[in-house]
């Protein structure tokens, strides 16, 4: 994979070369939410929380990609229930994240959402959402919400291959081609819809030809490195910022995990996940930023050092805070 790739970058219409700087910040930032979700799998298994919990380990590559290309902390982003990631990709700090998983006043949602439900106020994450494709026609309300503003934002959906088959999903996808919203679905295609395979549900190859039935733009990327995405994605969002109006887009990833943590895959072998894990989108950076000098050993040694310090950190900060108080969990919250 050459990754020297270039980029449009809307100064003076040049196309500019990603400097080594970006790639680094972009491996950090991939290497950072594999070792957080790694810690968070250990803390799920030494009972410190329970309930559901989602790994990401093995998409990193499209939160990285996808919302580095944005304007992080003006444009709005949306996902489902896998959802630690890409808070911390959009640069909110990972002792909000083990805190709201620990039940702590000082999680991102008080404590009170826990794994499924994380949300950013300052970065405009607007939730994970635990019903599968519920945060589709979300989308469709913060598109129109940017439109009616006349603001010059865009609002991004991820979803997982499976809420393609959930009526909302074509009902939000109608509306928002309709009203010509300035809304990017990002369908995160892990190949499996908690353990029955994506083939087995869908007939299309590719799940964004979906969009065709709207008369909305589709783009597949089946190349999952971290520049790839974030190359076209940066296309996609600066058409979107021009011409408003919706566009579905199909990333081809992979979850090295089960769905959730007590999901033991057995419906996979163990020949498909080797298969993947050889491919697997950070050690394919890792190992090029090495190859063209941009790093060394010793300078992944200590990028690797460093966060691990800042997870560690992160938990023991989450460990030392406050837990939710029983009078408190019906703050905040809206009872019909």
């Amino acid at each position: 994979m050459d990754y020297a790739l270039r980029v449009k970058m809307r100064s003076g219409g040049l196309m500019k070369k990603i400097s080594n700087e970006l790639k680094i910040d972009f491996y950090k930032d991939m290497l950072l939410g594999r070792r957080l979700e790694e810690r968070i799998n250990q803390l799920y298994f030494q009972q410190k929380f329970s309930g559901f919990c989602h790994l990401y380990i093995g998409q990193e590559s499209v939160s990285t990609g996808v919302t580095s290309a944005l304007r992080k902390g003006q444009d709005y982003v949306l996902t489902g229930y896998r959802d630690h990631v890409i808070p911390i990709s959009l640069g909110l700090d990972p002792k909000y994240i083990v805190s709201e998983l620990l039940g702590k006043r000082t999680g991102c949602s008080k404590g009170k959402g826990g794994s499924m439900h994380m949300f950013s106020k300052d970065f405009r994450f607007l939730g994970g959402h635990g019903i599968v494709g519920g945060q589709t026609p979300i989308a469709c309300g913060v598109g129109f919400k940017i439109k009616s503003s006349g603001e010059d934002l865009v609002c991004v959906c991820f979803l997982g291959d499976a809420a393609i088959n959930q009526g909302q999903f074509h009902e939000a996808l109608n509306m928002a081609a309709i009203w010509n919203l300035p809304v990017i679905y990002v369908i995160e295609n892990n190949m499996y819809g908690m353990g029955t395979a994506i083939s087995r549900t869908c007939p299309l190859e590719n799940l964004a030809d979906r969009a065709k039935g709207y008369n909305v733009k589709q783009t597949c990327i089946d190349d999952a490195s971290v520049l790839n995405i974030y190359t076209k994605m940066s296309e996609i969002i600066e058409n979107t910022r021009k011409n408003p109006e919706p566009h579905l887009v199909e990333i081809k990833t992979y979850r090295f995990k089960g769905h959730s943590v007590s999901d033991p895959a057995n419906y996979r072998t163990k020949e498909e996940v080797e298969a993947h894990k050889k491919i697997d989108c950070l050690h394919i950076l890792e190992t090029d930023l090495i190859k063209n000098k941009i790093l060394n050993d010793e300078k992944v040694e200590k990028i690797e050092d460093e966060i691990q310090d800042k997870i560690d950190d992160a938990v023991s900060f989450a460990e030392s805070q406050e837990s939710l108080k029983i009078e408190e969990l019906f703050d905040d919250v809206l009872i019909s």
